[in-house]
């Protein structure tokens, strides 16, 4: 078992598994049941689901799809997309999910998130921040899978994410995701160093030294993985892996 928490985490799109670069252009995986099938045998330690258009194109949750997931996996799951009320997010904890994830609806509604913590726990709900720099270099928030800018600085948002309830931070960097090129470790450690709760670094992994430099350099307390974990390596195909633990484990704690 790992020391750190590494997530796959895995993008779907009407049903289907993809992967993007940068929110934008997609590649199909492949079957979702099957994926999950194999991250069971790869003993994962937990599993994140992001339906990453629903809220854009304002579609439920697939409950349907989401109970075949939960039927069949053996670690904890949490699931993002289309959530904007508490009925909603007490229909997927109760189908075995142990967390949601929440974005679009945490800026439209802030509340939500004070709501969903009082109902289920803080540990149940994960506040997830997308960010991307500006032409000058700045870090701005981003919600609705990218597509719309709030103007609001991303520590700021994260402080106060953690003070209306969030147990914990998924925190993207756009300009990284599915690029292979590392993590955003200036950023993640911005974020780090405002909140109490765990930070977990999405964005932009290619290597497990990008793994290990993330939490020791930019003080993640956990990282998510897409691209790393369901390509042979970039530009090549679908394959489904996890890291060697060992390995890890020695670059991070050595």
């Amino acid at each position: 078992m790992l020391k750190t928490r590494i997530i796959p985490c895995l993008q779907l799109i009407n049903g289907s598994l993809v992967k993007t670069v940068k929110f934008d252009k997609y590649g199909y995986i492949g079957d979702y049941i099957n994926t999950v099938r194999i991250f069971n045998e790869l003993e994962v330690d937990e599993l994140c689901f992001l339906d990453i258009r629903a809220t854009k194109e304002k579609r439920r949750p697939n409950i349907e799809i989401l109970h075949q997931i939960a039927d069949e996996c053996f670690m904890p799951l949490s699931y993002g997309g289309g959530i904007d009320n508490v009925e909603t997010a007490k229909q997927i904890l109760s189908i075995g999910f142990e967390k949601i994830v929440i974005n679009t609806a945490a800026a439209k509604n802030p509340g939500l998130i004070t709501k969903l913590s009082e109902h289920f726990g803080a540990q149940a709900v994960v506040a997830s921040i997308d960010v991307k720099k500006n032409i000058w270099g700045t870090y701005q928030v981003y919600i609705n899978d990218g597509t719309e800018k709030l103007n609001i600085d991303p520590v700021k948002w994260a402080a106060e994410l953690e003070q209306l309830g969030a147990g914990e931070i998924l925190l993207t960097s756009i300009d990284r995701e599915g690029t292979w090129s590392g993590f955003d470790i200036e950023l993640t450690k911005k974020i780090a160093s405002v909140v109490g709760i765990p930070v977990i670094a999405n964005g932009g992994a290619g290597s497990i030294e990008h793994i290990a430099e993330v939490i020791k350099k930019g003080n993640a307390s956990a990282v998510a993985l897409g691209s790393m974990l369901v390509y042979q390596k970039k530009g090549m195909g679908v394959l489904v892996n996890f890291p060697d633990k060992e390995k890890l484990n020695e670059l991070i704690y050595r």
